[in-house]
């Protein structure tokens, strides 16, 4: 067989574009304000909505890990789900179970940290260009899985603990991630270091803006609600899988 002939596993996850940094805000975004609506406006209950949830986010990696190549609808079904999941774990460990935001900040930024430790090691790589295996892929949805839990209690630890409040928060960690760009572009900042770095702190910035939309003023918020803000990101987040459907389509084809 010659080398022309050899099958290249294809990447699992997307490339790093404008479109995939904006359908991961408008993600982690919904995946705070989903999560509230079941939990409280629909009257749920953390405990239920989070095996409700986690339960849909088993079938849907399935799905993901089905496709063996980057399908945008079943990676981005997975990105909304985990983001709803991420944000239950840390809502049940600070709410049902007492445990301090501090805490848990520190406890996901551990749990994060050894999570790429095996996973290089294992692998030999973080790269998100060369997901190409079934193991790589797992390590990839459990390092995102702690990246929204930790960027949840990260976000909630500055915005409520500290008292800074949504927009003020937001606003930071905005500023944090234009740093990491200017630090990518113009210093020299490694590329695998500033994607993940920048995929943690868009966390807390779309949550952040979501809490500023939906909560009610008294709380700081703008008062939309979780309904109307779910819906709003939801539909733009299925606007911008449909281009990348049809994209995909276009690129096949030729």
């Amino acid at each position: 067989m010659s080398v022309s002939q050899i099958e290249i596993p294809a990447n699992r996850v997307p490339e790093v574009t404008l479109d995939f940094w904006l359908i991961k805000l408008m993600a982690v975004t919904m995946g705070e304000t989903a999560a509230d609506y079941l939990a409280v406006n629909l009257g749920l209950g953390l405990t239920a909505t989070s095996l409700l949830m986690t339960g849909v986010l088993v079938v849907v990696l399935v799905l993901q890990f089905a496709q063996k190549r980057y399908v945008p609808w079943a990676y981005w079904l997975a990105v909304v789900m985990i983001s709803i999941v991420g944000t239950l774990v840390t809502d049940n460990l600070v709410d049902n179970f007492g445990v301090p935001l501090i805490v848990t900040a520190v406890a996901f930024t551990v749990a994060l940290a050894v999570t790429f430790l095996l996973w290089y090691r294992a692998e030999g790589t973080l790269s998100i260009h060369e997901v190409t295996t079934f193991p790589r892929e797992a390590w990839y949805w459990l390092a995102i899985l702690f990246t929204f839990a930790l960027g949840t209690a990260a976000g909630d630890l500055v915005a409520e603990k500290f008292g800074l409040g949504y927009l003020a928060t937001g606003i930071l960690f905005g500023m944090i991630i234009a740093s990491l760009a200017v630090g990518y572009f113009f210093l020299g900042l490694d590329a695998i270091l500033g994607f993940w770095l920048a995929y943690i702190f868009t966390r807390p910035l779309g949550a952040s803006f979501g809490d500023l939309l939906s909560q009610p003023a008294e709380y700081g918020g703008m008062g939309f609600g979780t309904i109307i803000t779910s819906a709003l990101f939801l539909s733009v987040i299925a606007m911008i899988v449909g281009i990348m459907t049809l994209r995909e389509a276009r690129q096949g084809a030729v």
